[in-house]
Order: C-alpha cells, then structure tokens, then sequence
C-alpha cells in the first residue's frame, strides 16, 4: 500500500512540490506580477490542494507593516458630537471599503483632545501604518507640526494657502457661495447662516455665505451657532429662531452648515407654524442620503465622499510608499430639490 504524501505545510514545502524557489512562492501567493501566470497558476492550485495560506502576521512583522490603518476623528470643537452621525458613517464606510479592497483593516478612534500630543501618540504608537483623520476640528497647529515629521497622514478637512498637511475635501468657501447665490437668484434676501464657525470647514462655508450677500450688495447673515450633537441641535435651533422673531429679525432663508442641521431646521420651522420653502427657504451642506427622502426634499451643496475617500486612501498609499502625494480639492455641486 502506497503512503500518501504529508501535506505541505510551509513555503518551503509548497517550494518543493512546485519546482521553485520558496520567494516566488511568496511572490506568486501575494498576486505580484512579477511571477509568470503559468507558475503562479500551479503554485495557487498546489496552496488550494493543500489548503495552505501564508501567516499574514509573519508577512507583516517580516515587512515591517502592520496591516491596519487608523482612522480617526477629532472632536476639539464639539465633544458630544457622535460617531453615530450620519456624515461620519458615510464617510466612514467609504473609506472601510477602499481599504479592504487594498487588505487592510481600519482602527477607529474618537478623539476629545484633552493636549497636543494626541496625534503623535496614534502615529508613534506602533500600532498602525498610517493615520485617516475626518475633519480637522480646532486642531490644525496639531496636524500641521506631526505632518512636519509624519508623511503617511491624510486629513479630510480644508485646503489653505502655506499648508504643510494632505488634506482631500471640498472648496467649503465656494459651496457656500453657491447656496447663497442660488437663494438669492430666487429672491431671498434676509438670510441666516445656521451653524457653527469654530471649525475651518463650516468658517469657509459661512465665508462663501457672506461673500454672495456682499457681493448681492445685502448685509452679512445673522450667524446662529448650533452644537453638533444630536440631542442638543434641535433646542438650539429652535431657540435661535424665537430669539430672531422676538427681536424682529425676519428672515425668509437658511443656509445650513449640514444637512443634518438642515434637517432638524426645517422640523423647527414646521413646528413654529412656517412652511418650508414658502415662509423660509433651507439649504443644507454634504448631500447624504437623507437630504433626498426629507419632505420637503432637501437642497444642498454635495460634497463626493465617495470619491474623496478613494482620493485619501490612495494618497495614504502613495505616502506610505515614499511619495509625498497632493492633497486634493474637490469641487462642490448644487443640489436642488424643494426646500430651496
């Protein structure tokens, strides 16, 4: 009786049975094109027969890599903002799937700066490959010195003049610019800007806001700030709006800094007895998909999280290959649909 061969059970095992050296099997398993596809073609089914797979961790300790990105998000400007808000699960998911699809595995962290060392924790921590941050929040003396020292960091946020960090995002001051000129082509002229500007982003969003009135010869908006968390945006919003009716500020629109303040404006709206667009008209900011299954449906200014995610992975990868890849500034698009 014959006795059949043991399984294969190493590199250098799968090397022998395939008549090759065990750094092509090595090749060949990780799909580079170096190996010719004949040999690459017998070395997988010799990996499948024997139901062999490379110990990534081995691979990865080998290569100096860990496989795992970090992804996190700072919230300087709003500490009981969410992980659960909708803009960041967008985001969030986008970026989840560039990354797997290159096997890679996401770290998250929700970050409340409590110094400016919180950065260069996550990047010295041994941890991770390479760091995603979603917005800068109040921290870009922070981003700015680690990305100094740091090139594998990629930041979803604002591009200004002299900035030494990546940064992918859209041309915030321009989206605002284009909700205040549309409203104003429909015939508002008292409008509001609903919202906080202690954060780059939304600051460039009222900006553009202000530069159409200005430009339309009306005066600069009334700012409202409104935190960012759930549970208090809807109070404060509505609070906002009595006070300007109590002080005789009429206004007839409102630009939103996101849609989801947007949305919690047009319920406040609704329940002070103002129809919406008729009495005020809303826009919001980053087109997720709720603005589109709101009544009325929400106009806004879209930002392509899609493609911005595709565009900060892929200039993590050129970084974490030596190459000081460009940020990129993407530009937005009015959306209009009925409550503007």
């Amino acid at each position: 009786m014959t006795q059949s061969a043991p399984p294969a059970r190493t590199l250098k095992d799968i090397a022998r049975l395939a008549g090759v050296s065990p750094g092509t099997v090595s090749r060949a398993l990780a799909g580079k094109s170096v190996v010719n596809a004949e040999t690459r073609a017998r070395i997988e089914a010799l990996a499948a027969e024997h139901n062999f797979q490379i110990n990534q961790m081995a691979r990865r300790l080998r290569a100096q890599r860990t496989g795992v990105i970090g992804v996190a998000i700072p919230l300087g400007h709003e500490r009981r903002q969410r992980l659960s808000d909708p803009f960041f699960m967008s985001l969030l998911g986008h970026l989840a799937d560039e990354l797997a699809a290159r096997d890679h595995d996401v770290m998250l962290s929700r970050i409340i700066p409590d110094d400016d060392d919180w950065l260069s924790r996550i990047t010295r921590s041994g941890m991770v490959d390479g760091v995603l941050l979603i917005g800068q929040s109040d921290q870009l003396p922070v981003i700015e010195a680690v990305a100094e020292t740091y090139l594998p960091l990629v930041v979803w946020g604002s591009t200004m003049p002299g900035q030494h960090h990546c940064a992918v995002g859209v041309d915030n001051r321009l989206g605002g610019r284009m909700a205040g000129e549309h409203l104003i082509a429909t015939g508002r002229r008292r409008i509001a800007f609903m919202g906080e500007v202690r954060t780059l982003e939304l600051a460039q969003r009222h900006a553009g806001l202000c530069e159409a009135m200005a430009d339309a010869g009306l005066p600069p908006p009334q700012q409202l700030d409104v935190a960012l968390a759930p549970e208090l945006m809807p109070d404060q919003i509505a609070g906002n709006l009595a006070r300007m009716k109590q002080a005789g500020q009429g206004i007839d629109a409102i630009v939103a800094a996101s849609d989801m303040i947007a949305l919690a404006t047009m319920a406040a709206l609704v329940a002070a007895g103002q129809s919406v667009p008729g009495d005020v008209a809303v826009t919001g900011f980053d087109d997720l998909p709720l603005a589109e299954r709101a009544i009325p449906r929400l106009t806004t200014i879209r930002q392509d999280l899609e493609a911005g995610a595709r565009a900060m992975v892929e200039a993590l990868f050129a970084r974490l290959d030596g190459t000081a890849a460009p940020g990129l500034e993407m530009p937005p698009r009015l959306i209009v649909r009925d409550s503007a």
